[in-house]
């Protein structure tokens, strides 16, 4: 489905679990940080925030509602910005821990993958000297030989459990065969229309960033899905504008944020994830499109409005 009326949404991942605190000094860590990234997200033009929680001490992955509630509630004072709180929590994390914001806290958007799959970060050991952290080093090591677990038992888990929340997926796909899951789970009556089906290039296990696999994924989407779906696209690291902006030509929404790249230009790091929004903003106009308000947003994927939430 096209963006509505030449609309994007523009989604931005704040902070994620690939990247450590020891990668960028602007990565967000702290509750009171998530908050004012977000916010700032949001004032620069995006629709939606996707938001991970991170360990105040030292910026570990963390599932706990707890630690979400000490930034969500300012978010939402703040903006009118749709919030999307992560299912994927980290590789590390077993199912039930990785459920527990979305499933208490009753989002608007969850993120949902749609796969198991070898999830490599090791790379990134050779662009390091230094960490600031214990756990930084040995969580980036150990993904030569950890598979990130979502198994068919453990879709559909997520999905029966956030069934009375009418929390709304962010249907992240990695690879073609994601796309195939996530039409089974369509048959199956547990995802409704209209998907929001967010590719994912560029990360070491999935699909692979080359303009004729974003073009793969979009055919096949559109195939499994037609005008039952709308599509976005992420680009890891240095891979992050190019494919947003060709998405936009395509037809599709974008996802930036300091969660997917660290980098803003070539050898420049973003100073926030306002920067991000604001670049990938200018490009989409540049192109022709008008960015999509957050009630933009709500009325393309159906959601249930701010007020229903748990925050």
């Amino acid at each position: 489905m096209a963006a509505a009326q030449g609309k994007v949404i523009i989604t931005c991942a704040v902070t994620g679990s690939i990247h450590t605190p020891s990668m960028s000094p602007f990565l967000p860590v702290t509750p009171e940080e998530i908050a004012a990234a977000a916010i700032g997200a949001a004032q620069a033009g995006a629709a939606i925030v996707h938001l991970h929680a991170r360990n105040p001490k030292d910026g570990s992955p963390t599932q706990d509602p707890a630690v979400f509630k000490q930034f969500l509630p300012k978010i939402k004072a703040a903006s009118d910005v749709v919030v999307n709180l992560t299912t994927g929590g980290a590789p590390t994390m077993s199912i039930e821990e990785r459920l527990q914001p979305a499933l208490r806290l009753k989002p608007e958007v969850a993120s949902l993958n749609m796969g198991s799959m070898n999830f490599g970060l090791y790379e990134m050991l050779g662009r390091y000297k230094e960490f600031k952290h214990d756990w930084e080093k040995p969580y980036l090591a150990g993904s030569d030989e950890r598979i990130f677990k979502n198994s068919f038992k453990d879709i559909a888990y997520i999905l029966q459990s956030c069934a009375d929340n009418d929390t709304r997926f962010e249907i992240e796909c990695y690879d073609i065969g994601h796309l195939y899951t996530a039409a089974h789970f369509l048959e199956r009556r547990l995802l409704k229309p209209p998907l929001f089906i967010q590719s994912v290039f560029g990360i070491r296990g999935g699909i692979g960033p080359h303009p004729e696999d974003v073009l793969h994924m979009k055919r096949t989407a559109d195939r499994l899905f037609g005008d039952a779906y709308y599509w976005s696209v992420l680009g890891a690291g240095r891979n992050q504008m190019f494919i947003a902006a060709m998405s936009a030509v395509m037809g599709g929404n974008v996802r930036v944020g300091l969660e997917d790249s660290l980098w803003l230009g070539r050898g420049q790091l973003a100073e926030s994830n306002a920067a991000q929004v604001s670049k990938a903003r200018r490009i989409l106009e540049e192109l022709g499109f008008a960015v999509a308000s957050p009630g933009d947003a709500r009325e393309m994927l159906k959601l249930k409005g701010g007020r229903s939430v748990n925050f």
